[in-house]
Order: structure tokens, then C-alpha cells, then sequence
């Protein structure tokens, strides 16, 4: 892949506004223009999904109203506008490996098996529909560090009806949105939030504060929608990168349509600084996905279980271990580093590690 680009995604778009979510087909790749094919039947016999704003009960919610209250809430922050000593890079790395695949979704559809289209899961082993904080914390997880026990999913990819994965440990930077990087916290226990629509239009994907580069094979790059052909090598696979928001309320580890607890820093007002806003106070690590799946060669028939390319989204469930992530954000985020997996700089190895050869706090 071609080295990161230099300029903050953040600033490349205009938000996605929520609009109303309805239900998605699933069709091919075809070209811009073309007519979408009939939708396609997944492994689960699955063919659409509705990303709705209403909620069942769960034990995260006992009530269904999708509100799930903070405690204690984070209240009294103000967003630090303050420019920290020059550091390129403030982030490290979770490796997480892909689990299972199922139609499930424990953030729209708690409880309810099936509802979804087909995810494809990394993290946590035991995600499913009725995942709760409860249920994952503490427990068994792909991730390269046994502490972090978050579920990361996104919608299946499908070349015609084969279901494509991504193989071995996936990329998923944990990295500072805020200018101000010392001001960045771990997330709360719990927390949990989607990254993008199903339902976008390709336009708004491609406006979409998260949109880092787009879908890139080869020297293809800023797809908004998946190539109808990438070159037939073995070191070309389909790569895709979407950064979530930063910024969090405060308030609730859970809303009912998934994203308005969050949002994305802004830019200070005469600089080219990053901030939280003031609804949005708590500047939390940013997390962006850096997903490869092994195909190339004719993507025409290459799809998403939610749809066409630009319905690409994600979802994260927080079940970190506290103490871990509050190491690897102190260590890495707010000190300035470019860690590993184990809290560790290359280019700075005087500055130690977080995590033993285990990944385990020592």
C-alpha cells in the first residue's frame, strides 16, 4: 500500500448526518450507472437489513428506549485547546484476527439473532446477538493482547457467493483526533457506537469525516466504490481504511440511533487544529480500521453484505481491560508515540514498552 497520507482525515469531508435508515439490498459491484442485480442470498440466507432507531431490551438497556446511561457520567470537561509539544505520531495497534461470521449485530439488534445482515467478526470469540458488556468483558479474544476483549465488526464481503476474509491479524489504530493528544482518555467501559451508514449514498461515503482513502488495490486509490478490477498478484488484496469519531459526551455509553454520543473533533476556529466540541467534550482514541481481503483479479462480482462499496461501516463494542488500555493510551497516545501492538516505538526505544512478549502488562 502506498504510505499514509500526511493530511488529517478529518479534514477531508463534511459529516455524515444521520438520515433515516431503511432497509439495504444486497447487489454486485456493478459500475456507476449500472442496474443493481437482484440481491444476493448470504451463507445465513440473509438479504437486507434495517439499521434502526428503536430498541429491544437487553441487560444493557432494561428499559429498550436505546439510551445507556454513563456511570458516573464524565461532566465539568472542557475541551483543551491547548497546542502540545510537536509530535508526528500519538497512536498504537491493536491486531485482532477475524472470529466467526454471523447475521447478528448486539448494537441494533440486541438480542435478536438473525436481524442483521452477515458481519464479519474480529476480537471478542463469543459475539453475538446477545453480547452485552457483561457478557464480553474478561473474555476470550483473537486481539493480540488478551486485555482487550472489544468486539470489532463490519458487513461480510462476498466475491459472487464465496464469503471473502480478511486473514491473519487486522490493523486497528488506536490514534489521538484531537490536536491536543495529552487531552485524549480511554474509552469508558461499555462504550459503543457505529462507524458510518449502511445507507449512505456514495456521495456522503465519500464525504464522510472517516473517509481516510477510500477502497485501494494495487495503485488504485480514493474508490468510493470496490474496483471492477485490481491486478491478479499475490501481493494485491482489496484494502480499505475508515476512521471512527473521537469525541464523546460524556453521557452515555449508547444512543438509540448508534452514533449521536459521538462525533468528530472540529477544526479551532482560525488554526489548522483539531478540538472536541463543546456537546461532545471528551476526546477519546480514534479508531480507524485498516481492513485486507484477500482477492483481486475481476472484483465484478465483488460486494458487501450491506450492498455496494460505499455501504461500508463498522461497529465497536468497548470491553477493554481498564488498566491495559489506560497504559497503552498514557504510554502511547498522550506521550507521543508510534507503538506496536505492545505499546512500543521503533524509533523511540528508550522509551520502553507497555506490554511483555505476552502482551500483558508486566
Amino acid at each position: 500500500m502506498r504510505p499514509r497520507s500526511k493530511l488529517p482525515a478529518l479534514l477531508l469531508g463534511t459529516a455524515l448526518i444521520a438520515s433515516v435508515l431503511g432497509i439495504g439490498t444486497v447487489a454486485t459491484a456493478a459500475g456507476p450507472g449500472d442496474a443493481p442485480t437482484a440481491p444476493a442470498t448470504s451463507a445465513a440466507g440473509h438479504t437486507g437489513h434495517t439499521m434502526a432507531v428503536s430498541n429491544q431490551a437487553s441487560a444493557d438497556d432494561p428499559d429498550g428506549d436505546g439510551y445507556i446511561p454513563a456511570v458516573p457520567p464524565v461532566t465539568g470537561v472542557v475541551p483543551s485547546t491547548a497546542t502540545p509539544p510537536p509530535a508526528y505520531h500519538h497512536e498504537f495497534q491493536a491486531g485482532c484476527s477475524v472470529t466467526h461470521t454471523a447475521p447478528d449485530d448486539p448494537i441494533v439488534y440486541p438480542g435478536q439473532f438473525g436481524k442483521s445482515h452477515d458481519h464479519t467478526f474480529m476480537g471478542n470469540t463469543s459475539t453475538d446477538a446477545a453480547s452485552t458488556t457483561g457478557s464480553l468483558y474478561g473474555g476470550n479474544t483473537t486481539c493480540k493482547a488478551p486485555a482487550d476483549a472489544s468486539a470489532y465488526w463490519m458487513p461480510s464481503l462476498y466475491k459472487g457467493d464465496r464469503k471473502i476474509l480478511p486473514v491473519g491479524p487486522q490493523v486497528i489504530y488506536y490514534k489521538a483526533g484531537v490536536t491536543d493528544y495529552r487531552s485524549v482518555r480511554p474509552f469508558p467501559k461499555g462504550l459503543r457506537f457505529v462507524v458510518g451508514n449502511p445507507m449512505q449514498t456514495e456521495q456522503q461515503f465519500r464525504a464522510h469525516k472517516g473517509f481516510v482513502e477510500g477502497w485501494e488495490c494495487g495503485d488504485s486509490f480514493f474508490n468510493t466504490d470496490i474496483p471492477a478490477s485490481c491486478p491478479s498478484r499475490p501481493d494485491v488484496q482489496l484494502n480499505l481504511r475508515m476512521q471512527a469519531p473521537s469525541c464523546w459526551n460524556g453521557l452515555h455509553l449508547d444512543t438509540p440511533d448508534h452514533q449521536s454520543h459521538m462525533t468528530y473533533p472540529v477544526v479551532k476556529p482560525g488554526t489548522n487544529d483539531n478540538m472536541c466540541p463543546a456537546s461532545h467534550p471528551v476526546a477519546l482514541p480514534m479508531i480507524e480500521f485498516k481492513m485486507a481481503w484477500p482477492v483481486n483479479g475481476d472484483m465484478s462480482q465483488v460486494r458487501l453484505a450491506s450492498g455496494r462499496g460505499y455501504s461500508f461501516h463498522y461497529d465497536f463494542f468497548n470491553a477493554w481491560e481498564e488498566r491495559t488500555l489506560k497504559a497503552l493510551v498514557d504510554h502511547c497516545i498522550n506521550g507521543g508515540l508510534q507503538c506496536d501492538t505492545r505499546g512500543f516505538d521503533l524509533y523511540r526505544p528508550e522509551r520502553g514498552a507497555v506490554l511483555n512478549a505476552d502482551h500483558r502488562l508486566p
